[in-house]
């Protein structure tokens, strides 16, 4: 049987499950050693930001929400300066907040979120896809580089250094 897989934008009543895979991810950063969510962010205000702003977004597998993102159109002052060169100047989505629940963890759900991602820049005919993560995210990072994405240079936001990164969509 053919799996599922949708992304939709979240829901005031997701949000209880979004805040609970959340908080599965913050431990898993933690356990593997990252200082990358450990100072209170992202939050439960944050969830709900998102939702009210309608940023958030979740990849459901057969129904199931497996993934939680945040997608931002043009909208990351962090990324106005940059210590390194945007491959574009034009519109972008921004990705925020990637976080998979531990019930899909080691199967691919991020890759797939990120071809999801893509095939929603591309059809709203935004050109780029900007994102940035934790020099010790490695999961992402690798993530990152197979689907293609550029190392454009390094920006500051929340509170630390991130690695930031482009993708050329259309």
């Amino acid at each position: 049987m053919q799996t599922e897989i949708i992304l939709r934008k979240a829901q005031q009543e997701d949000k209880d499950i979004i805040w609970s895979i959340l908080q599965q991810a913050i431990a898993r950063r933690k356990k593997d050693g990252s200082s990358q969510w450990q100072q209170g962010y992202p939050n439960e205000d944050t969830v709900e930001t998102d939702i009210t702003n309608g940023f958030g977004y979740v990849m459901t597998v057969d129904g199931v929400i497996a993934v939680y993102t945040a997608l931002i159109l043009n909208d990351e002052p962090a990324y106005s300066t940059i210590d390194g060169a945007w491959l574009s100047e034009g519109e972008f989505l921004v990705v925020h907040r990637v976080a998979v629940d531990e019930r899909f963890a080691g199967q691919g759900m991020v890759k797939k979120l990120f071809d999801q991602i893509e095939d929603f820049t591309r059809s709203h005919g935004i050109p780029s896809i900007k994102v940035d993560t934790n020099f010790d995210n490695i999961a992402m990072l690798k993530i990152l580089e197979s689907k293609g994405y550029s190392y454009c240079g390094e920006v500051y936001l929340a509170g630390g250094i991130r690695k930031a990164y482009e993708k050329l969509i259309l």
